[in-house]
């Protein structure tokens, strides 16, 4: 039958808690912008989220699991999940899954609202149907395509705070507004900017985020038949489509200021200058660190003692510090201008810090 941590790591825990704290942000960056500010409703629509959104993430993952189940015994880094050790069966790990998914799904349409529901199930059905079972094995863009379900927590934690919304079904147009608009927000009006740049966010950040893993990890992928860029299309072109995303999240970084204003006041005014552009300062400079991780990868980088590339490795390991650095400024810069200091505070911070650190290590390694 299995142990009950077992069966919790079959949900990929720490995965999941990541998706989450996106969506939780994206609850507090609604209720914060404007003069509505954070409250006990706040606490309690993320409660709601983080549990819906670990049931409904967990279960998929849980199912993601059962079909890998042939080849993860073979990789290295996916040896010891409990289908590869024989502690959960097949047919349990299927079933746990599919409950989780529907007990997720179930506790959305109860303590949310119907769009919030949507993408919730959308997520599932995308990251299961779409992924796991078609893209995963066939394609070397899977990982692209299949980061739209990774991308959709800010989108549903949104949803859930803007409680009000409904999906409207009398046309097809009015079905794709009301899932897609979000709003009306009681400042940013009909359709906020802040959840799709979320998305689009975590969106661009997925490939270059998992592609300098693969670089130095391509063999295990194509020992188990899983097209991975770096086995497929080879090295250089994986770094070139790692490098036009880190292009992509700079741009799209220019244009935060959109997430602090309103729908139909899309304009320059002397206001924004030291406010909201303060933000696009504070992502941009982040974007432009991160992409600098990215451009300075060799390909021809030997692999060391620990079986990595060391310039691809911290690549990596930055882009989850500038994930989490971006949705941090993100929500602080709801704050206004002081937020927006705050923020370039934590960017110069953050980024020196790891610098020194770096630094530091290679220091020590070159001296020993």
């Amino acid at each position: 039958m299995g142990t009950l941590n077992s069966y919790f790591s079959l949900t990929k825990p720490r995965v999941v808690i990541l998706l989450q704290i996106t969506a939780l942000c994206s609850v507090l960056s609604h209720d914060l912008i404007g003069d509505s500010g954070v409250s006990i409703e706040t606490l309690k629509t993320m409660s709601i989220v983080m549990i819906g959104g670990y049931l409904t993430a967990g279960g998929a993952n849980a199912i993601n699991m059962w079909y890998d189940r042939d080849i993860d015994p073979i990789m290295t880094r996916t040896s010891n999940r409990p289908l590869s050790t024989g502690e959960i069966g097949a047919n349990s790990a299927l079933l746990f899954g599919i409950l989780m998914a529907i007990a997720g799904t179930i506790w959305f349409s109860l303590f949310t609202n119907y769009v919030a529901t949507f993408w919730a199930v959308f997520s599932v059905l995308f990251y299961v149907l779409i992924y796991s079972l078609w893209l995963k094995r066939r394609t070397p863009q899977n990982i692209v395509i299949g980061g739209i379900a990774g991308s959709t927590p800010p989108v549903i934690g949104w949803a859930a705070a803007e409680k009000s919304l409904i999906i409207e079904t009398s046309s097809i147009k009015s079905f794709l507004e009301s899932i897609i608009y979000l709003g009306p927000h009681e400042f940013l009006g009909s359709f906020p900017f802040m959840p799709w740049f979320m998305f689009i966010l975590i969106f661009l950040w997925t490939p270059p985020h998992f592609w300098a893993l693969a670089l130095y990890r391509s063999k295990e992928y194509e020992k188990v038949g899983v097209p991975m860029m770096p086995n497929v299309k080879g090295k250089a072109r994986t770094l070139i489509e790692m490098k036009t995303y880190s292009i992509f999240l700079i741009l799209l970084s220019l244009t935060a200021f959109l997430n602090y204003t309103p729908t139909n006041n899309w304009i320059i005014s002397d206001e924004w200058v030291s406010t909201n552009y303060l933000v696009s300062l504070n992502t941009t400079i982040l974007s432009i660190w991160y992409a600098t991780t990215v451009w300075n990868i060799d390909i021809n980088e030997k692999i060391d003692g620990t079986g990595r590339m060391s310039i691809a490795s911290r690549s990596f390991y930055v882009s989850l510090l500038y994930l989490a650095l971006m949705f941090i400024i993100l929500v602080i810069g709801s704050l206004g201008f002081e937020g927006g200091l705050i923020g370039l505070a934590i960017v110069f911070l953050s980024i020196y810090r790891s610098e020194w650190s770096d630094k530091k290590v290679s220091k020590e390694v070159n001296n020993n």
